[in-house]
């Protein structure tokens, strides 16, 4: 019994920190909206954004930065979010765009096509970040490890993690080799050793070190282009 108080302490504790360490509105505006993006680190598929806006009376103590839950948190929080938020979207930039445009103004413009789709024309606009480009006039502010300061950068993330993973887990479907349903096409050593053995797949970001190799060393290039036969 002693043990299980302990642990119920330890836990009431942690959700009065989170609690406390995530802030609501940065700015005084009704409809402010948080955005954040998955993805940029992985070797293949695409980037996907999140827009989020919530009430101001959002109360979720789970709630944190995406990397700091785990994949069964991330899933209880996802239908909260969806359901109680006044507004969100979801968007993504196939990995082609990645190549051509490069990866940040990729992950931008996801976030820029993600509140395209909201349905609630937002006043302010918050980012995990540093780097963002105005949207339409309305103003906006960068937040560095926003989505662990704000609920709605924090509910973003959320989103944008939980869609993008479950896309790689179809995606994993199409290509099984690569491991996706687990590694979720970052670069983890054995999706590397994929790449070396069975060649890329339409979904590779090419402009990206895929082999892992020093810079000045030629890769070998293989491809597995199934929609190509």
């Amino acid at each position: 019994m002693k043990i299980e108080k302990s642990s119920t302490k330890k836990k009431d504790s942690k959700l009065i920190a989170q609690k406390e360490s995530l802030k609501g509105n940065f700015s005084f505006y009704t409809y402010e909206c948080g955005c954040d993006e998955a993805g940029r680190g992985c070797l293949a598929g695409p980037v996907v954004a999140a827009a989020v806006i919530l009430p101001h009376n959002f109360i979720c103590p789970l709630l944190n930065d995406s990397k700091q839950l785990t994949e069964h948190e991330r899933d209880i929080l996802r239908p909260i979010i969806e359901n109680e938020a006044l507004a969100w979207a979801v968007a993504e930039v196939g990995n082609a765009e990645i190549d051509e445009i490069n990866i940040l103004n990729a992950s931008i413009l996801a976030m820029h096509l993600a509140i395209d789709n909201l349905n609630i024309r937002p006043e302010f606009i918050i980012v995990d970040g540093n780097r963002f480009k105005p949207y339409n006039n309305i103003p906006h502010q960068t937040v560095v490890k926003g989505d662990s300061k704000y609920l709605s950068i924090a509910a973003a993330s959320v989103l944008a993690k939980t869609h993008r993973d479950e896309l790689m887990q179809q995606l994993h479907s199409e290509f099984p080799n690569y491991d996706w349903n687990k590694n979720k096409a970052y670069p983890t050593p054995k999706h590397r050793a994929a790449i070396r053995l069975y060649g890329t797949t339409p979904y590779h970001r090419m402009s990206y070190n895929l082999w892992g190799e020093e810079k000045n060393q030629e890769p070998r290039v293989k491809s597995q282009d199934k929609r190509a036969e």
